[in-house]
């Protein structure tokens, strides 16, 4: 087989993510590396400008305040939603649990999932007493919406989809899913985790009711996620954590609150977050969403068309997969394969992903993956060609 054309990406950032200098760092799935504005946004938001926000009436106060408020409109922005629909949680594992225990059941206690969904898109509904009902895949892997419209009813009260899958890099058509969720009255929840670094979001076109995603996986700090949702949805969820910043009025009596979103957020919040992901949303605005999937697209077609010229390679999910690939040598653990690599200086996931149910259904139990971002180039698959071909001669 002739080996695949090398092609050059019109994106040339590498040099601006210091951490990963002299590596090849394929794991931008889990979490993204940081690009040096970040960085500096957030050391000169502890060095220069910290204080606290929403509480003090000094000077510096206010302007952290206002930063921190900045960051939840380019937040919202970001996904074309208002300010005041987005809310600040710790990540997206957080928000889809405060959705899921928050939103009233309104005498409706069963949720879609699809068999490709994070664990943090399964546990949340499970422990908020939710039954669950999984739809299947097809056969290229992507979420059988033929399915969820046969088997979604008037019990369902969520529908909850990745958007893109965080293994498979398969994308939803979440226009379709909407409309499906919306025929039977119930709502729809996006876990755009892998969605929002990746592809142009916006929600309004989308037409779900509640998206989440995290910061880290923004090229942003961990610590920091967001959940959007509809104005009038939020304002039929009460608090679920009570504190300092989220209270209209405290007595011994009782207490009121301050509408959404500010009554989800409870306590001093994670200002430098804030400040780190604002950071992240201005870098990745000012290269182009639609940039970064062309790039990450054609890093996927060149990576599957190597890994299928070395032999002896399986590789899953879609052709046209966003940013993902996830493969197993035929014979090895992934296990060993990511350790081979690690020794080859390439640095890729391996295991179920956080996705036990559809290791099951692959019949495999872990994979390899490797996971692109904008700072990725063809010397990362180059590398990783050679880590593999290393992996079997190792193996025979």
């Amino acid at each position: 087989m002739n080996a695949p054309t090398r092609i050059k990406s019109a994106l040339s950032v590498r040099g601006q993510f210091p951490a990963i200098e002299g590596w090849h760092y394929l794991d931008s799935a889990a979490t993204a590396q940081k690009p040096q504005p970040v960085i500096d946004a957030m050391i000169t938001a502890y060095a220069r400008d910290y204080a606290t926000v929403h509480r003090g009436v000094y000077q510096r106060s206010s302007e952290m305040t206002g930063r921190y408020e900045a960051a939840r409109a380019a937040a919202a922005k970001l996904i074309v939603g208002q300010t005041d629909e987005l809310v600040f949680t710790r990540g997206a594992t957080e928000a889809i649990n405060l959705l899921a225990r928050q939103m009233p059941k309104d005498g409706r206690n069963r949720v879609l999932l699809s068999a490709l969904e994070h664990h943090s898109n399964i546990v949340p509904w499970q422990l908020a007493g939710y039954d669950v009902d999984v739809c299947p895949l097809t056969a290229d892997c992507r979420i059988d919406l033929d399915a969820a419209e046969a088997m979604l009813t008037d019990e369902h009260r969520f529908v909850a989809f990745a958007h893109v899958s965080n293994v498979l890099g398969s994308i939803l058509d979440a226009a379709r899913a909407a409309g499906i969720a919306h025929a039977e009255g119930a709502m729809l929840l996006l876990d755009g985790c892998q969605a929002v670094p990746r592809l142009p979001v916006d929600v309004a076109e989308l037409g779900c009711d509640f998206y989440a995603f995290s910061g880290h996986k923004l090229y942003g700090p961990t610590g920091i996620g967001c959940l959007w949702g509809r104005a009038k949805l939020l304002e039929r969820m009460p608090p679920w954590q009570g504190g300092g910043a989220m209270i209209d009025s405290v007595r011994f009596e009782g207490s009121t609150y301050l509408p959404a979103p500010q009554r989800f957020e409870a306590g001093t919040p994670h200002i430098v977050g804030g400040i780190g992901l604002h950071a992240a949303i201005d870098w990745v605005q000012t290269l182009g969403l639609d940039a970064i999937h062309a790039h990450e697209a054609t890093l996927v077609a060149e990576c599957r068309a190597a890994l299928q010229a070395v032999g002896g390679v399986t590789l899953y999910g879609p052709e046209d997969s966003a940013g993902i690939v996830s493969f197993n040598v035929d014979g090895v653990h992934a296990h060993d394969t990511a350790t081979i690599l690690d020794d080859a200086g390439v640095a890729v996931r391996a295991g179920h992903h956080c996705a036990q149910p559809l290791m099951e259904l692959l019949g495999v139990p872990a994979t390899a993956r490797a996971s692109f971002a904008a700072h990725s180039d063809s010397s990362d698959i180059e590398a990783l060609v050679r880590g593999i071909e290393q992996v079997k001669r190792i193996f025979g």
